[in-house]
């Protein structure tokens, strides 16, 4: 397993290099000067006093030059200074991050729940009216906008009904620990339901076909042969088997939440590094943009590596000898 997890470590190396690559030169070919909300410049300067503070911010240096230093920043943790809100990239992603990260492992968890049993029925009573029901939810899900389903779900659920809130991640009433504690369960309830929903449907079909294509296979055969019990061979034998490349998923299903947390945490109102990466985005703020979208690319990149980790363990036969 450890040469599979090394392997694997190394393959990330030029991976990163390249992902590093390609934000840097997309962020010196966004519209405008890198330094437009920064303050430095005003209206009554000329082209040389302009000129004069790209000299000192390294702007006029070479592209390597700039590259080198922009990951030396990077790895000393210096990602820059935000242009709107004045502080550190790294201090508002700081701030920003434990909310996302809550809200898409509250996700996972309800997407798993909701899934795996839906799968597994899908699956065991294919044919049947319960398997057409499950794949019916499954493709009308498919077939809705992410956002469409969010702004319908918080529309109904939060404005019409009123059963849960539909802005922020705490309650400005909450008062002590405890209190706060249930204010911002209380608050991501809506966003992860409508969220698992969403991600629910590759895991039935997947689920799903594993456990058909599984009911097929030798070893199913020569253990109902044998004389197993049905259930110990669907329990043990089937379903096992097809339970393994979806708990491989999960880190990919982590990663892709809190990468698609920019659609539901700017439809609620979320405080997390979706909502945050948008509002960059309609102010220009070059430092948070290019940051967050380093970050996102690496957490794709960490989630397909936590995905093979787990792979390896649950499935020894991947593991290199």
């Amino acid at each position: 397993m450890w040469k599979t997890i090394i392997r694997r470590v190394l393959i990330m190396v030029p991976q990163i290099i390249i992902l590093s690559l390609i934000v840097f030169f997309l962020a010196k070919l966004m519209p405008g000067d890198p330094f437009t909300g920064s303050g430095k410049l005003s209206p009554q300067m000329d082209l040389n006093q302009i000129q004069a503070i790209k000299k000192e911010l390294g702007l006029l240096d070479p592209l390597p030059v700039q590259y080198f230093r922009w990951i030396g920043n990077i790895l000393h943790g210096d990602l820059g200074m935000s242009y709107a809100y004045k502080v550190p990239v790294i201090n508002l992603i700081a701030e920003r991050a434990g909310n996302t990260i809550w809200l898409s492992l509250f996700s996972v968890l309800l997407t798993y729940l909701i899934a795996v049993p839906l799968g597994v029925l899908a699956g065991r009573y294919q044919g049947t009216h319960i398997d057409g029901g499950i794949s019916f939810y499954a493709f009308a899900i498919i077939a809705i906008p992410g956002f469409v389903f969010y702004l319908l779900g918080l529309w109904l659920f939060g404005y019409q009904l009123g059963w849960f809130p539909t802005t922020g991640s705490i309650s400005i009433a909450a008062d002590g620990l405890l209190a706060k504690f249930f204010s911002r369960i209380y608050h991501m309830i809506l966003p992860a339901i409508l969220s698992s929903v969403i991600s629910t449907t590759g895991i039935i079909q997947y689920l799903r076909s594993g456990i058909i294509d599984n009911t097929q296979e030798d070893f199913t055969r020569t253990a109902r042969a044998k004389g197993v019990p049905e259930r110990i061979v669907f329990d043990r034998h089937i379903l096992r088997n097809s339970l393994l490349p979806i708990a491989a998923f999960m880190g990919n299903t982590i990663t892709g939440l809190i990468g698609g947390s920019v659609f539901i945490e700017n439809v609620f109102s979320y405080p997390g590094m979706g909502k945050l990466f948008i509002d960059s985005m309609n102010s220009n703020d070059y430092p948070i943009i290019t940051s967050l979208t380093l970050l996102f690319g690496l957490m794709t990149l960490m989630g397909n590596l936590l995905s093979d980790i787990i792979m390896s363990i649950v499935d020894p036969r991947i593991r290199i000898e």
